[in-house]
């Protein structure tokens, strides 16, 4: 199914059976009636546009597939896709349904509370990239000083509002707030880390530390082929949000005498700032997943303990 905001196009891959719809929950549900029980429905992400067509499909009973538009995109390269339109792109998630969902994860609809959460994350991270621009376009301008402060001002207003509602709804729920507590008694995880850590580990099954770093897209993928061994590059393969806010965890941790040592101990192996850094926010993540899955609080003794 390709998504857009008012129509999904259909295509199924059997037969090349193509059909449009409006994104309305009435002609979802008359169409989603006529599919036999237990059909794969794959659709992009798009940001709320594919929501109410994934969950309406989950609850018949059918298996969802909310796809990577990164992957899709690869996906059409691969096979030597030359154009793009919404009857081609439909076609073409069939197709990579039909061979590839062996491989996939079927789609695990978020909760209510979950769901707001990853939409107040999103609107606070799209404010705090606004305001860094605006500071940095204005700033040093004549004349723009104090306008420049008024306006940052209320950027910082409205970004408080979103903490104290992010802040809201993990605090309704006592399990939900006691999990963010063990998370943010992690050294250089604060309050707006915290949720964002909990919300993945919360609403996806992740079963290993390397499950969930490899979701943040924190793992190195090797490059290498026959007698070349290649530099590994981060995967990227997943929240940038995420990424950021960990890295950014991984700037305040090091200030910290628990993971300062650790730091110290991979600038001393010669590695960059920048490298050293991102290994730290991808044991910030591992970690995290330890304290969350094992229902445990940071113990910074374990960090130092194998290093020589």
């Amino acid at each position: 199914m390709d998504v857009s905001k008012d129509t999904l196009v259909s295509c199924v891959h059997s037969s090349g059976v193509r059909g449009t719809l409006a994104n309305q929950r009435a002609a979802i549900e008359a169409w989603l009636s006529r599919l036999p029980a237990g059909s794969r429905i794959g659709m992009e992400a798009t940001g709320t546009y594919h929501e109410l067509l994934a969950d309406l499909a989950q609850r018949k009973g059918m298996l969802v597939y909310v796809l990577n538009p990164k992957d899709v995109r690869h996906y059409a390269k691969g096979v030597g896709m030359r154009g793009k339109t919404d009857r081609v792109d439909a076609a073409l998630i069939a197709r990579y349904i039909a061979h590839e969902h062996a491989k996939l994860h079927p789609y695990r609809p978020p909760t209510p509370e979950q769901r707001q959460l990853q939409r107040l994350l999103g609107r606070r991270a799209k404010l705090s990239r606004a305001r860094a621009g605006v500071q940095q376009s204005l700033h040093g301008l004549p004349g723009l000083k104090r306008p420049l402060r008024n306006l940052l001002e209320r950027f910082d207003a409205l970004i408080a509002v979103i903490d104290a509602r992010i802040q809201g709804l993990v605090n309704a729920c006592p399990q939900r707030q006691a999990a963010c507590e063990r998370l943010r008694s992690i050294k250089g995880v604060g309050p707006v880390v915290g949720p964002a850590l909990l919300n993945p580990l919360e609403h996806f099954v992740f079963a290993s530390a390397d499950s969930f770093v490899a979701y943040s897209g924190l793992d190195p993928c090797p490059d290498d082929s026959g007698q070349r061994s290649g530099r590994r590059r981060l995967s990227k393969h997943g929240p940038s949000e995420l990424r950021r806010l960990l890295y950014n965890a991984a700037m305040a941790a090091v200030t910290s005498p628990a993971w300062k040592p650790l730091y110290q101990h991979y600038l001393d192996k010669k590695l960059a700032r920048t490298e050293a850094l991102v290994i730290i926010a991808r044991k910030i993540a591992r970690t995290a997943w330890s304290v969350y899955t094992h229902n445990t609080t940071f113990d910074p003794l374990r960090l130092t303990s194998g290093l020589t």
